[in-house]
Formats: C-alpha cells, structure tokens, sequence
C-alpha cells in the first residue's frame, strides 16, 4: 500500500528542485566584486529585504514538515482545532508588527539576545542564547529532519525506514549547500520560491484527495462527503470530554496557553524574527509581517484538510493494510506522505514532493542560520574572542552552522517512537518558551523590572514547567505554559520591587505613542484579519 510508484519524470522533477535551489541560493548569495562577506551581509541580509521577500521568507521558515506531516496527523487525529495554531498565528502576527518590530529595528539588533543585553545584562543574554541553541539543535532541526525523512521514505520508498537515514543526509545535504555559504541573503531570496511551491504543491494534494475520498469522486462531492462522514472534525473548539482535550483545551485556546506559544514564536524566536530585522526598513518590515497574516490564514487547507480527508479514508477502509498502519505507533502522522503516495500520479508527485521538500529544506536554512548567528555574535564574539574580524565572524557562522546540522542528522533518527510529532514538539518547546516570553514581556513594557528579576525568573520557569508537567494532575499543556508565565511574571516583579521598590530600572525602555503608529494599508489589513478570523470562529464553533 505504500509502494509510491516513483519513476523516472518524479525522480528529475524533484533532482531538478534541488539543482535550482542549490544554484538560486549560491548565485544571490555571491561575493559583489570580489568583496568578503561582513556580519550585516551574511546574518542580515544586508538589510535589503523588500515586504514582500520577508512575508515570504516568514512563512516558508515557518511552514515544514513539523505541518504537512505533524499538523496534518494532528488533523487526523483531532481535526480543524489543531489549525488554532495556523489561525490565531495571524492575529499574533499583527500584534507582533504593530508593537514588537518599532523596538527591535530602532534598537539595530542582529539577535534577540542581544537586545536581552541592551536591557538587562550579558549574563542574562548568555543564558538565554544557551537556551535558544539547544531548543533548535535538540528539538527544531531534529524533529524536522526526522519527520521530513520519514515523509520521503514513505513516497519514494517503502514507509518501513529503509530510507530514513539516506532522506536525513539529502535533506541536510540541500538546506547546507546554499545556506552555509551564503548566509541569511541565500535563505530568504530561496524561500520566495520555496514558499510558492510548496503552497501549490500543498493546493494540489489536499485537491486531489478531495476529489479520491468520495464514491462520485470530485472535489466539491469530496468535501460535501468529508464534512457528512467527520462533522465532528470541523469544530474548532473541541469540548472537555473530547479525548484530544489535553492538546487543545477548549476556549483556552483563545484566551490561554495559545497566546504565549504564538506570542513566543512570533515576536522572540530568532530564526522567525531575524527576517524582519533584515528589512530595508520598519515599514517594509511590518507590511511584510501583514503579508505572512494573510498566508497564516490558507495554511489549514493545505496542512490540516489532508489528514481529515486521510482520517475519512481510513474510517471507511476494509483494507487491513492501512488499518493497521493508522493504529500502529506514530499512524496519523503517516496522513500526508501516504495520501501522496497513493492518489498522486506520476509527474505530480515529484512536483509534491519537491513542494514538501522546500518547505522542509527552507525550514532548516532558517534554523541553522540562527543558530549560527546567535552562537557567534551572543557567545563568541563575547565571550570567546572580542577582537575577531568580520571574516572571522562569517568563518564561525558556517562552522557553527555544519556542527548543529551534524548533531542534529545524529539525534532525528531516535525520534521513530514518537506519535503526533506537532505536538512533541509544541511540548517541549513549551518548557522554556513560557519564561523567556515573561522576561521580555516585562522587559519592554514595564520600566521597573530588573536584571535580577529577569534572571530569577527565567531561571525558575523551566523548574516551574517541569513541576506542572509531571504533576499527578490532569493538566493540558497549554495551561502549563500559561500558569508558567503568570508565575513567572509575578517571580519577576516581586524580585524586582524587592531589589528597586521606587525607581525605574535604568536601563528600561521609554517608549512613545509614535512609536507604535502604523500606516494605512498596514491598519485595513489588520481589520481584515481580525473579521475574517471572528467569521472562523463563529461559524466553525
């Protein structure tokens, strides 16, 4: 059942995907006459990245296997509420351009950290920086590596794992040899093309398993027979005895744990937000982040309708094979490659999963970039050699960039046990990600809060979070993280009244109402999204 039928036209499609974003991300990224590389050129792109290439470049980072094949086995098995995530993305995307961007692009940052620094301490940024190359090197680029192998060993191969370590090498082969060399510039001016690929790549698949789910066959009956047979996926609050209740708590996802996970990824996540600080300017920036809003808002159809069209399949199927398949370990997250496998024909499927693969290999880029530039600029530089050059500097990047790709390509293979992989790693990333967004929070908007507060509480979240965890209690983990951050919040202002009780901290933020103003089209564009994400709500309640 698995056997993809891969032949010759799907094999050069796909090498011919790989030849052209390799040679794309080679030729942009090229020295101009002659001229070595500076920091600016190879972690910021030189700061020359128009609205529309940062929209892109947001998304394409942000979309990869951790959605075709993660959200989409979270489609299967818990249906159109897991595309909160993708939805309420939108709104925090707004909220992030309107009140985050105008602070970090006046501040002239290369890397979140070093805004921590700017604002607290280097001891605070450097714990923070540590934090943040473990969470990529041992969660993001490990589990997306891992799911995108496991995706290609399923269309092209047999799904058994005889082709999981090969696809982890050619998957880390392709992100490397443009985004090493070539730095930021390399990653973003690929993903313009990247993100339109994969998004048709994705239209086609969700079309053609419409139209293969129904007995009259046709997209339109496909869908009509989707929304008969699983009414019950279509729901986007999903209620308490529902047993997928714990990965989406009901209305907390509107006015919880959701929030903290969306404001973290979006407004303090390196590899996100490094796009908008290359922007040519804070208006380019924030009309791009309003661009990324409005894909945010058509990912669910090509992520999360696949695997509840794959869910229907397998609830009307008398074919043991893809019974067993779906209940064994790790099924639902087996939606995507599998409906690829099947329904796609030849030629399509190597443009499928060419699109699959761009959004895998543009993730990975993204990750690696910023895990080289938050190492070499928060800890080298620093701590390791302050009178390095920027040649120096670049050299560095690229080293850091292979090591955490190599760790990485060890460890995705040891993930094969796990099931639902979006929500392993929304876990776990919720583990730390609910006390770094406390301290900046803090930090921006209240002027009294410290270093020591800072640190206390960024250091006492993860022990507050593990607490939560294994607690003998029945607690989602989105309420973690939410509990988490309002303790941590709370650490933070009691230790800093206690050490400041009456003065501002000196280093904290004087902010502006003209700061924060935006202009028109950003203004309308935002009221667009925020009716068309009540009319979602309202109507799929």
């Amino acid at each position: 059942m698995l056997n993809a039928h891969f032949e010759t036209w799907d094999y050069l499609v796909f090498g011919l995907y790989a030849v052209v974003i390799i040679a794309m991300g080679l030729w942009v990224s090229r020295n101009k006459q002659g001229g070595q590389k500076t920091t600016e050129d190879y972690f910021l792109a030189s700061k020359s990245l128009p609205w529309w290439a940062i929209g892109a470049s947001l998304i394409a980072a942000n979309i990869s296997a951790e959605q075709f094949i993660g959200m989409s086995g979270s489609g299967f098995a818990i249906g159109m509420a897991i595309a909160s995530y993708e939805f309420m993305s939108a709104l925090t995307l707004v909220i992030v351009g309107k009140y985050f961007l105008p602070i970090f692009i006046k501040q002239g940052l290369y890397t979140i950290p070093e805004f921590v620094e700017k604002r607290f301490s280097a001891n605070l940024k450097t714990i923070l920086a540590v934090f943040w190359i473990a969470l990529f090197v041992f969660v993001n680029l490990t589990s997306v590596l891992f799911l995108g192998a496991k995706a290609i060993d399923m269309i092209v191969g047999t799904g058994n794992g005889d082709l999981l370590v090969p696809s982890i090498l050619g998957l880390a082969f392709v992100a490397a040899a443009y985004s090493i060399y070539g730095g930021l510039s390399a990653v973003a001016w690929t993903d313009v093309v990247q993100v339109v690929l994969l998004i048709v790549g994705g239209v086609i698949t969700t079309l053609i398993a419409l139209a293969n789910v129904s007995p009259d066959g046709g997209v339109i009956s496909g869908l009509a027979h989707v929304t008969d047979v699983a009414g019950e996926k279509f729901h986007m609050i999903i209620d308490k005895d529902n047993p997928q209740f714990n990965n989406l708590p009901g209305i907390a996802v509107l006015i919880g744990g959701l929030w903290v996970a969306n404001l973290y990824y979006w407004g303090f996540n390196q590899y996100i937000i490094q796009r908008t600080l290359a922007a040519k300017s804070l208006r380019e920036a924030q009309h791009g982040i309003i661009f990324a809003a409005f894909l945010k808002l058509i990912v669910p159809l090509i992520v999360v309708i696949p695997g509840i069209v794959a869910f229907v399949m397998y609830s009307e199927s008398k074919d043991p094979a893809v019974i067993s398949m779906f209940e064994a370990t790790g099924g639902p997250d087996k939606s995507y490659p599998w409906l690829i496998s099947t329904f796609i024909p030849t030629g399509l499927k190597g443009l499928v999963l060419a699109a699959l693969a761009a959004a895998i290999v543009s993730s990975l880029a993204s990750m690696l970039n910023s895990t080289s530039t938050i190492f070499t600029m928060d800890i080298y530089k620093p701590h390791i050699n302050p009178q390095a050059s920027g040649r120096k500097l670049v050299n560095v990047g690229r080293l850091t960039a292979a090591v955490a790709l190599v760790v990485a390509g060890c460890l995705a293979p040891l993930m094969a046990s796990f099931d639902q992989m979006f929500q392993y790693i929304q876990e776990y990333t919720g583990l730390v990600s609910p006390g770094i967004l406390a301290v900046f929070m803090m930090g921006l908007f209240w002027k009294k809060t410290t270093n020591k507060g800072a640190i206390t509480g960024v250091l006492i979240s993860i022990p507050v979070a593990l607490l939560l965890k294994f607690l003998p209690i029945d607690m989602p983990f989105l309420d973690q993280m939410m509990y988490t951050f309002f303790i941590t919040i709370a650490t933070i202002a009691m230790v800093s009244l206690s050490s400041n009780p009456a003065d501002d901290d000196a280093k904290g933020l004087v902010l502006t109402k003209e700061m924060f103003r935006t202009d028109k089209t950003f203004n309308i564009c935002a009221y667009i999204i925020c009716i068309i994400l009540a009319a979602i709500y309202v109507f799929m309640w």
